[in-house]
């Protein structure tokens, strides 16, 4: 009676000892490459990443608000007053220096919105979230410094105390006021506008979907092929 010949040890180890399962987990628990935590680290690093950029765009764009309250002050009609000794009155009743004021600086701040809007696409084709929020917070931003800025350095506040200053029957002009708020929004609207169009047009565009194959598809790792060889 001959007795059964033991596998040879080139064949290796069994498949139910060390069969490849190709739904398994990759290797090393899922790891990237260079110790990451895997998607983890990378959705990390890309919130990260966001948030400065959204920080830096916010703040450049609101820099830019002082350009806008400087060419509002410059371009924006003015309201003449008149007092007659107890009182202040329009010294044109009929006159829409008023509304104009509002006009001046809705149509400036379209300007200045598609102006940011083009420099921040320029600056940060990739796009991204956080350029979009950044910038539409910075140009709300801008917006009131604009506006503030326009009345600090307009015509004085306290229309008595100016009134008395230039006399009875002297024409003088009235502060700087927007009355209209929501002009402060034409800002962050041309800015999205623009911003929006020209990602739209000129943006990188995502590659074409393909067949993406599972972990375990393909051949197996070297050294675990699980041969059955008898």
């Amino acid at each position: 009676m001959t007795a059964p010949t033991p596998p040879s040890p080139q064949h290796g180890p069994s498949r139910s000892a060390h069969s490849y399962d190709p739904w398994g987990s990759p290797p090393d628990g899922g790891r990237a490459p260079g110790g990451d935590a895997g998607p983890e680290g990378a959705d990390a690093l890309s919130t990260r990443r966001e948030v400065r950029d959204a920080a830096l765009v916010a703040v450049a764009v609101a820099v830019a608000g002082v350009a806008l309250g400087l060419l509002w002050l410059w371009l924006a009609p003015r309201v003449p007053l008149i007092s007659d000794g107890t009182a202040v009155y329009l010294d044109d009743a009929e006159g829409e220096e008023s509304v104009g004021v509002d006009g001046t600086f809705t149509l400036s701040a379209l300007g200045i919105g598609v102006l940011s809007g083009a420099a921040v696409f320029l600056a940060r084709r990739r796009g991204g979230v956080g350029v979009v929020v950044g910038l539409a917070v910075g140009a709300l931003l801008g917006s009131v410094v604009a506006w503030r800025l326009g009345v600090w350095l307009g015509p004085e506040q306290d229309v008595v105390a100016h009134a008395k200053a230039v006399g009875k029957g002297q024409v003088f002009d009235a502060p700087l006021e927007l009355k209209a708020k929501g002009a402060l929004l034409a800002w962050p609207f041309a800015a999205l506008v623009a911003h929006l169009g020209l990602t739209a047009l000129f943006g990188p565009r995502d590659p074409e979907p393909g067949h993406v194959p599972h972990l375990g598809w393909g051949p197996p790792p070297e050294g675990r092929e699980g041969r059955t060889d008898a």
